[in-house]
């Protein structure tokens, strides 16, 4: 009976059949090294990974994965798996399951050893609850628990115990599930090598590492290749330039890049990484951010808006899985100023002034584009590590006057009466569910 359901596991896989039809029994993962390739196996069918870290807690979200032409994705919690478990096996979706490990740089302490053992207790329900799930594809134990800074704002290599805590936590999931890999997220910092080889000592059974790079994308597998892990690779994480890889205003605020450059950048980055790795040791890739979030800016990781129309890079990444871009194609904003000035130049303006904003945006199509333009403070307190990060106050524009010509779009306003830091958005949406977007700060001084 169980050679049966295999080869029925096996058709969906194959076929891309939805699971939920044909194959509820639970999965078997595992990896095969033939002919120096890692090759990862999904109930011995081949099962190279096109995903994204996904951000939506609703099925519709997840549904738009599946029509994109993913074949998983990524969780760095379990408190929506339910509901995502349901809509990944509706969808034919396997599921990497992030186990939320306490981090250092958010105060866990890896010396209280009740709160260790609280962890380990709950970590370990979770995985009894859910490793007979059709859709699970393995289980990353902790994203960037290297991620570690001094009081100097410094990287530094993360306390050896945590990765002992966690080798041990390892070794009881392991005896658990023999059916699902194991595999840490590693942020690509400074201090990664360090980092990796205590991690390798001390947690003998992960499966295969996981890397996380965004500018340092194409640099991934010369980093991996002088790594010498011995065990295969995944990316768990890219996606546009890090705030913290881009340039910055005279005060400090970081340079987002137009939604259209973004798209192309980390196309660009893809090649010879995400796509024909020359490790032949990569199982596969996780895009970031499948949805949307408040980090530095509303727009600057999700894929999609809050409202939840889909960006150019959503169809690059369509493109790329499935050979096809979409029958209609979101627009893509090429480039902001203010005062005829970028970014990069530091804008300042008195309070008070009439300004003009200048928006270059295309569509594909040349579809008629509905226009929004927003005025935000910047945020007061910067997060680290991706962690929670309370979205900026809006502001009233006044004065505005909103113009067309062409792909030109401006924006006359006036500027506030406050001094301070501010960060100007453009939102342009077609009526086919894709948008573009583009911001510039600047500072107002009395």
């Amino acid at each position: 009976m169980r050679k049966l359901s295999i080869l029925l596991l096996r058709v969906c896989l194959v076929l891309g059949l939805p699971m939920a039809t044909h194959c509820a029994l639970a999965s078997k993962v595992t990896i095969v090294q033939q002919d120096n390739k890692a090759t990862l196996q999904v109930n011995e069918v081949p099962f190279f990974v096109k995903g994204a870290g996904m951000g939506y807690t609703n099925e519709a979200g997840i549904r738009k994965l599946a029509s994109a032409g993913g074949n998983a994705f990524r969780t760095w919690d379990t408190a929506a798996l339910d509901t995502q478990l349901a809509a990944a096996h509706k969808y034919g979706l396997m599921v990497l399951v992030g186990l939320d490990i306490g981090k250092e740089l958010q105060g866990f302490d890896y010396r209280d050893a009740a709160a260790v053992s609280e962890q380990q207790q709950r970590i370990l329900s979770i995985v009894r609850e859910y490793q007979g799930h059709s859709n699970i594809l393995g289980w990353i134990l902790g994203n960037e628990l290297n991620l570690m800074v001094n009081q100097q704002g410094q990287v530094v290599p993360a306390d050896p115990l945590v990765y002992k805590v966690i080798g041990e936590l390892a070794k009881e999931i392991r005896r658990l599930d023999h059916d699902h890999p194991l595999t840490m997220a590693f942020a690509f910092t400074s201090t990664l090598k360090q980092d990796i080889g205590f991690a390798l000592e001390a947690i003998p059974d992960l499966d295969f590492i996981s890397l996380q790079a965004y500018g340092a994308l194409p640099v991934l597998p010369q980093t991996f290749t002088a790594l010498k892990p011995g065990i295969p690779f995944m990316i768990t994480e890219y996606g546009p330039m890090g705030h913290w890889e881009m340039p910055a205003t005279r005060w400090g605020r970081e340079i987002e890049e137009p939604s259209g450059r973004k798209a192309k950048g980390m196309r660009g980055r893809m090649n010879g990484s995400v796509i024909n790795d020359p490790t032949a040791q990569l199982l596969g890739s996780f895009a970031f951010l499948w949805g949307q979030k408040q980090e530095r800016t509303p727009t600057w990781y999700g894929l999609f808006l809050a409202s939840g129309e889909k960006t150019a890079s959503v169809d690059e990444l369509t493109q790329i899985w499935t050979g096809k871009w979409p029958a209609n194609r979101a627009p893509a904003a090429w480039s902001i100023t203010l005062q005829e000035r970028s970014a990069d130049q530091s804008v300042t303006v008195d309070t008070g002034d009439h300004v003009k904003a200048f928006a270059i945006i295309e569509d594909p199509e040349g579809d008629n584009l509905a226009v929004r333009w927003e005025l935000l403070e910047e945020v007061v307190k910067r997060s680290h590590g991706g962690h929670f990060e309370r979205a900026p106050k809006q502001v009233d524009i006044a004065g505005g006057t909103s113009t067309v010509i062409g792909n030109e779009y401006s924006l006359a306003f006036n500027a506030p009466s406050l001094p301070g830091q501010y960060r100007l958005f453009i939102y342009a949406t077609d009526a086919h569910g894709g948008a573009a977007t583009a911001n510039i700060p600047f500072l107002v001084v009395e």
